[in-house]
């Protein structure tokens, strides 16, 4: 009996103990619940700002917004840093535009898009649309103009021919009207000397 109470009085305690300890401790905050709409937003004004800053800026702050974006995708080419690189080289209106190295690097960040925001996604998305239809212009306006200058090479030469062909012909006209003149000539050369000689035999 004596042990039994003993017993008891040693849980009691224990218990007592535990339940002081843990009243004493706090339990951790629930995690805070993240604005992924706001978080969109603040990247996609990070990125409009970043391209303002870069078309209203002086050549050399151009050239620090483009070496910096260079030299952090060269230290870390994280896809948001391609993005960001891609979007400065595809804006148009600055030195360092180069469409064609934007449209690669675009079609490589989507060609993961589970690595970016959504924003981040479409914004991609709409630039590369963008340069690819910026590209395809380019490309049919220098075959138009590849072919006008075509076009007009050939008339160009077709006038020449047509001009050295008449050339030809008014020397070959000229040639035959000298020929018929001269033989014009010789005959009223001829006929000039009889008839200087008919007076003579008419008074014999």
């Amino acid at each position: 009996m004596p042990r039994n109470l003993a017993l008891g009085a040693v849980g009691a305690a224990l218990l007592l103990a535990g339940c002081t300890s843990m009243a004493g401790k706090v339990p951790p905050p629930p995690p805070p619940v993240v604005d992924q709409a706001a978080v969109a937003n603040s990247v996609l004004s990070g990125y409009l700002q970043l391209l303002q800053n870069l078309l209203q800026g002086q050549p050399a702050q151009q050239a620090e917004i483009v070496a910096g974006a260079q030299r952090d995708y060269d230290a870390s080419p994280t896809p948001s840093r391609e993005l960001k690189l891609a979007l400065i080289l595809g804006t148009t209106g600055h030195p360092a535009t180069d469409l064609p190295r934007a449209q690669k690097q675009l079609r490589e960040v989507l060609a993961n898009p589970e690595m970016l925001l959504p924003g981040e996604r479409a914004l991609a998305f709409l630039k590369l649309s963008q340069i690819d239809d910026h590209l395809t212009l380019e490309t049919e306006n220098r075959r138009l103009q590849s072919e006008v200058i075509r076009l007009d090479h050939e008339r160009v030469t077709n006038a020449n021919h047509r001009l050295q062909a008449e050339l030809d012909e008014n020397a070959r006209l000229r040639k035959e009207l000298d020929e018929a003149r001269a033989k014009l000539q010789a005959i009223f050369n001829i006929e000039r000397s009889l008839n200087e000689r008919k007076p003579g035999d008419a008074g014999r």
